[in-house]
């Protein structure tokens, strides 16, 4: 098992986070016109489907996870303390992006910008929560998980995977809705075989061993793609009948594999490259970052378009000319300025470590992270509409639920005892003893 701090991770987690952002920096299509903002994006050019095999690295973000959960939950005191911690973890960042989100809309509005773009741009800052409504899914998932994976190890991924795939079988023969299901069936199994990188034959495979497995799973994805159900693009794609995203489908978890075994294969040159003094430095710098460079990074994408589509009438060239990438540099450097203002504002929530005592049990933790789940999905889902909208049918009812969820997850909840006196489970506790 890993004792020490794993570069190897580091270096994943980086290399997710970094592709996350130049694929989406990269799609935008813009042009702004009679206030109506056109959007489009630049993965759907002829051809350019086969960017996402590599770029689609939400994959490598559920295996990096799963493998560094793994390590502190062996670390932790107990898995009650450790859910705590990770619950509180992952919310703490989000806190300020929806106290601000839930201002800007009518703030843009009071300033004259039409509602469409508007909605455009509050419907893009949520879009993301989706991934921490299920990844917080699979942190409660976790303590059963690692009992399943001491007990039966890779018949755990091999199990998920084979439930991924009468997912999507059914729902390809018209029950549509039972393919959210592999949000769950197919990021546990992902997240499953970072288990198996930590304690498991991954993390022993020789560089001839990856490459088979990165073949195998690649392959198995284009044999998926040619003659199954499944697009060629990794990611949703505007006007496309089915995505391989939203929901997911069992096709990613063979790009996991394809993707993971292609890493695995070039471990020793990553690591080398993560020891040097000022690759080390970044990757502490990012990890110490990464929620908020996640949440911030589509903030900051829309601060530049406001300002040069909207403000300044810039329209996006066509993707692939020579007008396209002379122009990208510049709106890469826009957006990373943006980006870089926006994290020293509001980076520190994420860095700060909470060091009070826990009192909070189990089944009180599973209730707070299915309310904080169930409250960022609404978001994702609905996006940041003006409270001048209204406010039952906008972001309030799903930003109290997810942040109910973030304060049940560090209180103790009162209960009445039979003398009808208020103590609290822990005193109820202890005067049974």
């Amino acid at each position: 098992m890993h004792t020490s701090r794993d570069r190897f991770l580091d270096v994943v987690r980086a290399g997710a986070i970094l592709a996350v952002i130049a694929q989406h920096w990269t799609m935008p299509v813009l042009s702004y016109s009679d206030g109506h903002l056109a959007t489009g994006n630049a993965l759907a050019t002829p051809g350019w489907w086969v960017v996402t095999w590599l770029s689609q690295v939400m994959p490598l973000v559920f295996f990096a996870g799963g493998a560094a959960n793994l390590i502190s939950f062996r670390r932790a005191g107990s898995p009650r303390q450790w859910l705590a911690g990770r619950i509180k973890r992952l919310m703490v960042p989000v806190l300020p992006l929806l106290a601000v989100w839930l201002i800007v809309p009518d703030f843009l509005r009071g300033l004259g910008v039409p509602p469409q773009p508007v909605q455009v741009g509050s419907a893009i800052a949520a879009q993301l929560l989706w991934f921490l409504a299920v990844y917080v899914l699979v942190v409660l998932l976790t303590p059963l998980m690692v009992a399943a994976h001491r007990r039966w190890g890779l018949k755990v991924p091999l199990a998920m995977g084979a439930a991924g795939i009468l997912v999507d079988v059914a729902r390809f023969n018209d029950f549509g809705y039972v393919g959210y299901a592999n949000a769950i069936f197919v990021w546990v199994a992902v997240h499953q075989l970072g288990f198996h990188y930590v304690e498991g034959r991954l993390g022993s495979l020789t560089r001839r061993g990856a490459l088979t497995l990165s073949a195998a799973g690649f392959g198995v994805t284009a044999l998926m793609v040619a003659f199954g159900p499944y697009p060629a693009s990794m990611i949703g794609m505007p006007g496309a009948p089915v995505s391989n995203m939203s929901p997911p489908t069992v096709l990613l978890a063979f790009l996991a594999v394809g993707q993971i075994g292609l890493l695995l294969a070039f471990r020793p040159q990553l690591n080398a490259l993560a020891a040097r003094p000022g690759v080390g430095d970044a990757l502490g710098w990012l990890g110490a970052r990464f929620m908020s460079v996640y949440l911030w990074h589509m903030p900051a994408l829309i601060v530049v378009a406001g300002v040069t589509v909207y403000g300044l009438g810039y329209r996006t060239p066509a993707p692939g000319t020579v007008f396209w990438l002379v122009m990208a540099p510049g709106w890469f450097a826009a957006c990373g300025l943006a980006l870089f203002g926006l994290l020293r504002l509001f980076a520190h929530f994420e860095m700060q470590r909470d060091t009070g005592e826990l009192t909070v049990r189990t089944p009180q933790l599973v209730v707070a992270g299915l309310m904080v789940s169930g409250g960022l999905l609404g978001l994702a889902a609905c996006g940041f509409a003006p409270l001048s909208d209204g406010i039952a049918g906008g972001p309030v009812p799903w930003v109290l639920l997810a942040t109910a969820g973030f304060l049940l997850a560090g209180k103790q909840i009162p209960v009445v005892d039979l003398l009808g006196r208020a103590v609290t489970v822990t005193e109820r506790a202890a005067l049974k003893r």
